[in-house]
């Protein structure tokens, strides 16, 4: 049977879930957050076999008043009395009345479990679990556009262009959690909850303040880390913590390495540098197109082997296509939002 198919009762002694009920650890919290969010229809169910899961770990028994105790115990021995008369008047067997008593008991008994559990799942499913229910901010830069978001906590995200962040308008006790496309840098402040980096594939969980992630169009996520540390986990199961000053680079087919990196050329679009290391024209081409939110069009062919290095901060575009003219021999025409480069 599949998960999608469970109710209660098959939660309750399915032992990968009463693991991440009681002792969750990054292997099966990750799997359950993502089988959760495929599958939100099932989220009360979830909620209510974790309820009577932990009700039974923690001993948070539903105390009965004196009362209720007494009458409950008058109850038995009632039906005990009275199915012990009925019996002897038919027959003297004592094993059969012994066994018929304990029939009663046992089902008083799980009809105060069923109450138990009720009262559990009551008192413990709360309305803001309900993801359906949390209201979300989606803020989204076109190319040539770049902007500062402040959360609610106090944390500073510096999101690119041609990128998209959501995050809760506020966050839940537990965690703090955003889900970004493309590329942001990130200032976190520390306030005792994870802060958590969604991209497609990778989940990165935050345990410093400074760090650059970058998710390129063809599935490759780059994290580098200012300060602090992080730890990447993906959709298989592997898990890279870093250092400062480390980054690490994941392939869309699944390859990954670590490497160092020029803090400038990674990190410096937040501060309006435009850095072009050994890039070939493919990459400047979209360099330019993402910083300065423009179409660039080549004509002729590109030598092989070609690449250009150069630094500007806050310059125009003019500025920076004759920097690049001056050392390739390359000519541009600008019209409009249209860049023509020729080579020739």
């Amino acid at each position: 049977m599949k998960y999608n198919e469970y109710k209660i009762q098959h939660f309750l002694s399915d032992e990968f879930f009463i693991q991440w009920v009681v002792s969750p650890d990054d292997d099966n919290r990750h799997f359950w957050e993502k089988w959760l969010a495929e599958h939100p229809e099932k989220r009360e169910t979830i909620q209510s076999a974790a309820a009577i899961i932990q009700a039974i770990q923690y001993k948070k028994a539903l105390e009965l008043s004196d009362k209720t105790y007494i009458e409950t115990f008058e109850n038995i021995i009632k039906h005990d009395n009275t199915e012990t008369d009925r019996r002897q008047k038919k027959s003297s067997n004592s094993w059969y009345i012994f066994f018929s008593i304990r029939r009663i008991a046992a089902s008083i008994f799980i009809g105060l479990i069923c109450w138990l559990g009720y009262n559990v799942i009551s008192q413990t499913t709360e309305e803001p679990t309900d993801t359906s229910k949390i209201s979300y901010i989606t803020r989204s830069n076109p190319f040539g556009k770049k902007s500062m978001i402040t959360l609610s906590e106090g944390t500073k995200i510096y999101l690119n262009a041609g990128s998209e962040l959501k995050y809760p308008r506020e966050f839940s006790d537990s965690s703090r959690t955003v889900t970004l496309t493309g590329e942001a840098f990130f200032e976190v402040e520390k306030d005792g909850r994870p802060f958590v980096v969604k991209t497609d594939s990778k989940i990165i969980h935050v345990m410093g303040t400074s760090f650059n992630v970058n998710q390129t169009n063809a599935g490759d996520v780059s994290v580098a880390l200012v300060t602090g540390k992080v730890k990447i986990n993906d959709e298989l199961g592997n898990q890279v913590l870093l250092d400062p000053k480390e980054m690490l680079v994941m392939k869309g087919d699944g390859a990954f390495y670590k490497t160092d990196f020029d803090p400038l050329e990674i990190t410096g679009w937040k501060d309006k540098h435009l850095i072009f290391k050994r890039c070939t024209f493919e990459e400047v081409k979209m360099k330019i197109e993402k910083w300065y939110g423009v179409e660039v069009l080549q004509k002729g062919k590109i030598k092989p082997g070609w690449t250009y290095t150069g630094a500007y901060e806050n310059e125009t575009l003019e500025n920076v296509l004759e920097g690049i003219k001056l050392t390739s021999g390359f000519t541009y025409n600008i019209n409009n939002k249209t860049i023509t480069i020729s080579t020739y």
